[in-house]
């Protein structure tokens, strides 16, 4: 049998990056910029390209994306935490903007600054986000060495880039609120100290409170500050420490909501009201502080990540210079605060 007439031409069983550069007439780099939905490719060429793709039923290679780009498409992430709440949302926060950029996360848990000297990242990311790693950390000097993007979490180092919230206005905040109620003998509940890495967060969140206290004339009770292990069971802990003080703290400031959760806990245990007999503050603005009906400081922990994932691929992608950005916490005054007790 004849047939007439041009032959479709058929798709290569196994295109590649470079069948789809030939059949839209653009370059491989140019291919998998399109494809990527990077910058710096124009609508009508972008179009033709995801023509040739789809005619050659091409899928992006991320092998051969890295090749054509000379990047990885890929940010490493450095936590020392991501069961707490404080690290899982700034967490989920940088997984969402990296995952609409088509870039994946690697993650790395670090407790002790010491990743770097044995999982070294040269060659495998293109960028570098620190979650709230003190700017003396290890790996701090071992990332600088990749010449890679690097942006840190509530800690300003100076050229990377960084999103911080004022935790010792925050805590102040929070302290000036309990001294306004009329509170004098105030408690502190600190979150844990690794003995090898001394993070600012809870530095600066004792700072504020002892700064509040040193304002309004109140001398400082070391008995009061008890260390709380940054979790519920440590809260607990710490709570059950503080009542058995005599006299008793009339109000605690607990330096995040999920030891205020123990705290709140011991106080109910021990046929005590909240805030009748003792007043409580944390901070965080978890989200079952609404449950515990919990006065707190509130920070916004998913948007630090996203942002600062946006300005580590501003870098990554556009050649932007570093960015440093603030974000705002505020007081959110619920149910656990009131004046102390008449008498005290």
């Amino acid at each position: 049998m004849t047939t007439t007439g041009a032959e479709t031409p058929r798709s290569p069983a196994n295109a590649s990056i470079e069948d789809v550069a030939r059949r839209a007439g653009v370059s491989s780099g140019t291919v998998s910029r399109a494809l990527r939905g990077l910058p710096n490719v124009s609508e009508t060429t972008r179009a033709r390209v995801i023509a040739a793709a789809t005619e050659l039923n091409y899928t992006v290679s991320p092998s051969a994306s890295s090749l054509a780009s000379g990047r990885m498409s890929t940010i490493g992430v450095i936590t020392p935490f991501v069961s707490r709440w404080f690290f899982a949302q700034a967490i989920n926060g940088v997984e969402e903007v990296l995952h609409e950029a088509n870039f994946d996360l690697v993650l790395y848990i670090d407790e002790d600054g010491k990743t770097f000297q044995s999982l070294p990242m040269r060659r495998k990311v293109d960028g570098v986000l620190l979650l709230t790693l003190p700017s003396d950390s290890p790996d701090v000097s071992g990332v600088r060495n990749l010449g890679v993007p690097v942006g840190s979490l509530h800690v300003d180092i100076e050229g990377f880039s960084s999103v911080l919230i004022d935790d010792v206005g925050g805590s102040s905040m929070a302290t000036d609120h309990l001294l306004a109620l009329g509170h004098r003998r105030i408690a502190m509940v600190t979150l844990d100290q690794h003995p090898s890495v001394p993070f600012r967060t809870g530095q600066d969140r004792s700072e504020g409170y002892l700064r509040s206290l040193k304002a309004a004339g109140i001398e400082v009770d070391p008995l009061l500050i008890v260390n709380g292990e940054s979790t519920v069971e440590g809260g607990m802990r710490a709570g059950s420490e503080l009542l058995s003080r005599a006299p008793r703290p009339t109000a605690i400031f607990v330096q995040s909501d999920e030891m205020a959760m123990g705290v709140l806990y011991i106080i109910r245990r021990a046929g005590l009201h909240c805030p009748e007999d003792i007043s409580v503050v944390g901070f965080d603005d978890h989200e079952l502080s609404n449950v515990f009906d919990l006065t707190t400081v509130a920070q916004p922990a998913r948007a630090q990540g996203a942002l600062l994932a946006h300005h580590v691929l501003d870098q990554v992608r556009l050649g932007s210079a570093p960015q440093t950005t603030t974000l705002k916490t505020h007081l959110v005054i619920r149910g656990t605060t009131a004046p102390p007790p008449s008498g005290i």
